[in-house]
């Protein structure tokens, strides 16, 4: 038991380290309007969002932590082998988000986290360990989120270029400037009240792997420990605090041009459908949702006025993300197996 404990920690600093590459994966997400509008400059917006990251803490429960902890039948897969399938699930999960970074593609740590888990655990107990109700709540948002985003995006656009038909360019610049800040803040609390869950998610069936929680607690309903939740959260703050220029570059000035009031636009519509997503429980990607707010934004001057062929790259990569994951989480297991 005590070397399985020793394993359970290894593991969970690991999940804390995802999750900080979560935080400067998805920085981009959060900083990108605010960069490339030059409303704050890059080291201002990084501590920006880290702090609302952090803060989020306090917000919207941990309804996405208990679905994503659902990934796996806990109850039919041998104790001991849990912190290996969440090893395993974790290999995958941040080997394909530091393939990605490097190439600066905008993809989704959640799906990469779902994926590698699946494959993991496949690998290890069959397909009947997974629990497909929530994968397919998952697979279902991967692509209801987008456009979700998509139309909200272009639908709050709309509403604001008809409240400011009469202002000039340079007042509306100068106005959305400062209100960009608002949009910027709520969107970083949105990106850590859903992202920050997901490692929350793992790290409690590994307690549940070691009897952290009483006999008495249903495994399907795990209880999620506050030191849980503050540690998730400083971890994706620190890594939002580390930057991640390559898809800023992506996001903020590859997809489209964008001015303060698309900025303001694009982070509002993202963070609204996020926070609701998050109070359903439901795992969504803050990377699909920011991409598809932007790319329904830039929709509105003129739909040539998105770089489509950008966005179409962006969107395979979505795609191709759980597979892939899954597949780095499947052979991760099948080489950690080797040594258990």
């Amino acid at each position: 038991m005590i070397d399985l404990v020793i394993i359970v920690i290894i593991i969970i600093f690991l999940a804390l380290v995802f999750d900080f590459t979560n935080g400067f994966h998805d920085s981009a997400n959060a900083i990108a309007t605010v960069v490339s509008t030059k409303v704050l400059t890059p080291r201002q917006a990084v501590g920006f969002a880290a702090f609302f990251n952090f803060i989020a803490a306090f917000g919207f429960g941990v309804a996405v932590a208990s679905t994503i902890s659902k990934i796996i039948h806990l109850n039919i897969v041998p104790l001991d082998l849990i912190p290996f399938i969440v090893l395993g699930g974790l290999v995958g999960a941040i080997s394909w988000n530091i393939i990605t970074w490097f190439l600066g593609l905008p993809t989704s740590s959640s799906h990469a986290l779902i994926g590698g888990i699946m494959g993991s655990g496949i690998s290890a107990a069959g397909f009947a360990v997974i629990k497909y109700e929530t994968v397919e709540l998952a697979a279902i948002f991967m692509f209801v989120s987008p456009v979700i985003g998509l139309i909200f995006g272009f639908l709050f656009m709309v509403v604001v270029l008809w409240v400011c038909r009469r202002s000039s360019k340079a007042k509306i610049d100068r106005y959305f400037k400062r209100l960009q800040l608002f949009s910027a803040g709520i969107y970083s609390f949105s990106h850590g009240t859903n992202d920050a869950q997901k490692t929350m998610g793992i790290i409690t069936p590994l307690l549940f792997s070691i009897g952290y929680f009483s006999t008495s607690v249903d495994p399907n309903n795990l209880p999620v420990p506050i030191w849980v939740i503050l540690s998730a959260h400083a971890a994706i703050a620190l890594g939002t605090l580390a930057g991640g220029w390559r898809i800023v570059k992506t996001m903020g000035h590859r997809i489209t041009k964008l001015r303060p009031v698309h900025g303001f636009a694009a982070e509002t519509a993202g963070a609204v459908t996020i926070l609701g997503a998050s109070v359903a429980g439901i795992p969504v990607s803050t990377t699909h949702v920011i991409c598809s707010s932007i790319m329904g934004v830039g929709a509105t001057k003129r739909l040539s006025a998105v770089r489509w062929g950008i966005a179409r790259n962006i969107v395979w990569v979505w795609i191709l993300t759980i597979p892939i994951s899954a597949l780095f989480g499947f052979l991760a297991f099948q080489i950690i197996n080797i040594f258990i």
